[in-house]
């Protein structure tokens, strides 16, 4: 009888209805879709070893050695090595070869076969094995990962639309181990967080990643010097593997990824086919549960199942996961301005100021900013989505701009009423009157500091006669203390009634009176 055997549950439903329902071999072979000369194969060899119904408490590999015990070999008939054994042998320490495990097999049957035919037996017992088992590769070393032609439909309950899944699939290279997932799309963040996930069901890292030449993963799919994306890169680096994409029309680099995305395909959509899905979380429960039926799946042609190869090979290989989990993150190329800022999502972060016209690079999670020159980073600030503002960093300042840099514009008010309302009021304006309070803040400095030499109650006089004259600058008011005009009667009172100008980008006092600290709160400190 052929060795290629249907599954023990099959058999183990033979002998129940055999010998626990009495059923003719007719009607067993017709439940079992079995040919009656298999049943009655199936009986002799219960009869021969002994087993009755119900059956002992023996679990599939023991009641099969029971069943289809090895043959004797015949008198000058050379043993066969244990090809199932040397194979995991190969896949699960580096530095093993075939000679070496020739060598053994010898020193057990000194009468075996020579090192060429032991060769190729092997070779011929591997092509009998299933395609994804073909293909050496060792312990931890490699996985495989692309997403399946295949999409799920998922219904919006609140809109009754459908929105088709994508599925992603990474598998182990040498037990052929298997993760899928459903995501909403192909694209980089949905592409990083699957591989994120896949290793952290893996429970370790491969040495290698290979995917196909997604353009989520892979730039440019050069033969020789393919380019990675910066954010894929950057997750390699994070869990120390190395990816290496499969070559342009050399489909054997990821035969593995294939036919897990195939019989993924087979063994899970494909029962998915007739069930409605409202979420893509109902829909990755309903794969999640397959997926470990057909992790668990035996094989039909050697023993054991993905699962149990995992076990033994891959697992005790893979490199331990870092202690925290990658980070989605953007790479972007940026030039600061001559602020020394650069702009990213409508917000201004600086940069040390000697960077100016530079061409750098920014990683941007969801809650931090950095800034990279020549692979060194520069500037770390918390990330923020208030567009227009700044986040500035001391340090980044030139030294001439330093001293100003502690200034506020509730600071500079508070100061200003201490002299007097008038001057307050100028003070106020003058910054009202540039699109920045910033660029007022040298004015309005200079202004206050007349005080010291001409006295509060002077400064708050001239301060009211360039109000009225509509001269709102330092060299105004430090004219009018110069030469005394504060001391004399206001010649022209019609101007203090001239009209206020409202421009978009003049705010109102409102404006500082809410906003007392959002330059510190705007500032960050460099990590």
């Amino acid at each position: 009888m052929s060795r290629k055997r249907l599954s023990m549950r099959k058999i183990r439903e033979v002998l129940r209805l055999s010998k626990g329902q009495y059923r003719s071999v007719r009607e067993v072979a017709r439940s079992c879709n079995l040919a009656r000369s298999t049943v009655n194969e199936y009986l002799r060899r219960a009869e021969e070893a002994g087993l009755s119904w119900p059956l002992p408490d023996l679990d599939d590999a023991a009641l099969e050695a029971r069943l289809f015990p090895p043959k004797p070999i015949p008198a000058g008939q050379r043993p066969l090595p244990d090809w199932d054994y040397v194979d995991k042998e190969l896949r699960k320490r580096r530095g093993v070869t075939r000679f070496l495990l020739w060598q053994e097999y010898r020193a057990v049957h000194p009468d075996g076969y020579a090192y060429s035919m032991f060769c190729d037996l092997f070779r011929e017992w591997r092509g009998l094995q299933d395609l994804s088992m073909r293909l050496e590769h060792r312990a931890g070393e490699k996985a495989f990962v692309d997403y399946a032609g295949q999409t799920v439909g998922v219904i919006d309950p609140a809109t009754g639309e459908i929105r088709e899944a994508q599925v992603f699939v990474a598998v182990l290279g040498a037990s052929s181990y298997a993760y899928c997932e459903a995501t909403w799309s192909q694209g980089l963040p949905d592409w990083i967080g699957s591989h994120v996930r896949a290793l952290s069901f893996f429970g370790g890292c491969p040495e290698v990643i290979v995917p196909d030449n997604l353009k989520s993963g892979v730039k440019d799919p050069h033969l020789y010097e393919p380019e990675l994306n910066p954010t894929y890169l950057d997750f390699a680096r994070h869990y120390g593997l190395a990816v290496i994409p499969a070559r342009k029309g050399h489909p054997k680099d990821k035969a593995k990824v294939e036919t897990g995305v195939k019989t993924v395909g087979n063994w899970i959509l494909a029962r998915l086919r007739k069930r409605t899905f409202f979420s893509l979380s109902e829909l990755n429960d309903a794969i999640w549960e397959l997926l470990t039926e057909y992790n668990q799946r035996p094989f039909q042609k050697r023993p054991g199942s993905r699962h149990s190869l995992f076990e033994e090979l891959d697992k005790p290989a893979l490199t331990p996961l870092p202690g925290e989990r990658y980070e989605f993150a953007l790479w972007s190329r940026v030039r600061p301005h001559v602020d020394y800022h650069v702009s990213i999502d409508g917000h201004h972060y600086s940069v040390p100021y000697q960077l100016v016209k530079h061409e750098l690079d920014a990683r941007v999670t969801t809650t931090t900013v950095e800034v990279f020159h020549k692979n060194r980073r520069v500037a770390s600030h918390v990330r923020s989505h208030q567009k227009g503002l700044h986040t500035t960093v001391r340090e980044h300042m030139p030294e001439a701009h330093r001293q100003y840099a502690d200034w506020t514009p509730a600071r500079l008010l508070a100061w200003a009423e201490k002299v007097g309302p008038e001057t307050k009021r100028f003070t106020l304006e003058v910054m009202e009157a540039r699109p920045h309070p910033q660029q007022a803040f040298r004015s309005c400095l200079g202004v206050l500091r007349l005080g010291k030499s001409h006295g509060d109650e002077r400064l708050e006089a001239a301060c009211g006669r360039a109000l009225a004259i509509g001269s709102l600058s330092y060299k105004s008011v430090a004219a009018i203390l110069k030469n005394g005009l504060d001391q004399q009667p206001l010649e022209l009172p019609q101007a203090a009634s001239l009209p206020r100008i409202h421009h978009q980008n003049i705010r109102g006092g409102d404006y500082y009176a809410s906003n007392t600290t959002r330059s510190e709160d705007t500032r960050s400190t460099e990590c």
